[in-house]
């Protein structure tokens, strides 16, 4: 099978975990919009793309053996570079030496033994935007501490998307979105307007692994329906929703096929790599017999 993961942060390392249980032929396509953390005095020193998300995706498929593997995530406690984890310097460093931001992604994961491919949502690091009851807010820690959102946009407006990334949703057979915060990661990798269109043409399940909990402010009061509609008011169409049946969005009811499904890890705040990876296998071994049900006896999936 070929399988895409789509968004940031924790929750698209965990979807990317939860693939590689399932095929070596895994792709990330990972948002460049933080501007927090070590990742935020990054860009604002030397004007680069966020790499904190990719660099935990990396991490996701990175052989576990391998001693850069090991020490990517460490981070330094003592003086100027107090914070900074040393994936972060790596990949900035990269960046800044070549210019070339899917390049030096590529390179970093060559020296990992990274099994698959982890590709920038962009070919540039972008601003995230959003449009709230109050106005506009710039920066994803500040649309993070937002509510009332209705649109996520970037800036640069119209940001090229690799074409591997483009590549890797059209040819996929599952796509899944999520989990993670619903506007500053999810929604914020999906916006760029290559992996709309490629989301829009593939012909892959597409599924949405809801989050456990609300993220607030960000999604404070929302329903599992409102996460669906603000996928759809970014031109976002999915098949299915994964929803743990131990999260506060169980009982919820969608407009598009939920499976309610356990989850989640022993302590209910993370998705369980396993559970996941397992909910989506069973999730295409299912849409797979819907579809040979049909009479086409076609999948719609290479």
């Amino acid at each position: 099978m070929k399988l895409v993961a789509v968004g940031g942060g924790h929750g698209t390392a965990v979807s990317l975990r939860a693939l590689k249980r399932l095929s070596g032929n895994v792709t990330g396509v990972v948002s460049v919009a933080d501007d927090g953390g070590s990742t935020g005095r990054l860009r604002a020193m030397l004007n680069v793309a966020a790499v904190g998300d990719l660099r935990k995706c990396l991490v996701a498929l990175a052989d576990p053996d391998n001693p850069l593997t090991a020490s990517f995530e460490h981070r330094f406690s003592v003086g100027e570079l107090s914070g900074h984890a040393v994936g972060n310097l790596l990949l900035v460093g990269l960046i800044d030496a070549t210019g070339n931001l899917e390049e030096s992604v590529h390179a970093v994961a060559q020296v990992m033994g990274v099994t698959g491919t982890i590709v920038p949502a962009s070919c540039e690091g972008v601003v995230l935007l959003a449009t709230t009851e109050e106005g506009e807010t710039r920066g994803q820690t500040k649309v993070a501490r937002s509510s009332s959102i209705r649109r996520i946009s970037l800036e640069p407006e119209n940001p090229a998307a690799p074409i591997a990334a483009v590549e890797a949703i059209e040819r996929a057979d599952v796509v899944v979105i999520g989990p993670g915060s619903l506007f500053t990661s999810v929604i914020a990798a999906c916006v760029v307007p290559g992996v709309t269109q490629a989301l829009a043409g593939t012909r892959a399940l597409k599924i949405y692994v809801a989050n456990l909990h609300p993220e607030i402010p960000e999604t404070e009061g929302f329903t599992l329906q409102d996460h669906i509609d603000a996928l759809e008011r970014h031109g976002i169409s999915v098949d299915l929703v994964l929803v743990g049946e131990r999260s506060s969005f169980a009982t919820h009811t969608a407009s598009i096929p939920t499976h309610v499904v356990d989850l989640s890890g022993a302590n209910g705040l993370v998705h369980d790599v396993q559970k996941l990876s397992m909910a989506v296998l069973e999730s295409a071994k299912i849409e797979d017999r819907r579809n040979e049900g049909d009479g086409s006896g076609n999948t719609g999936r290479d």
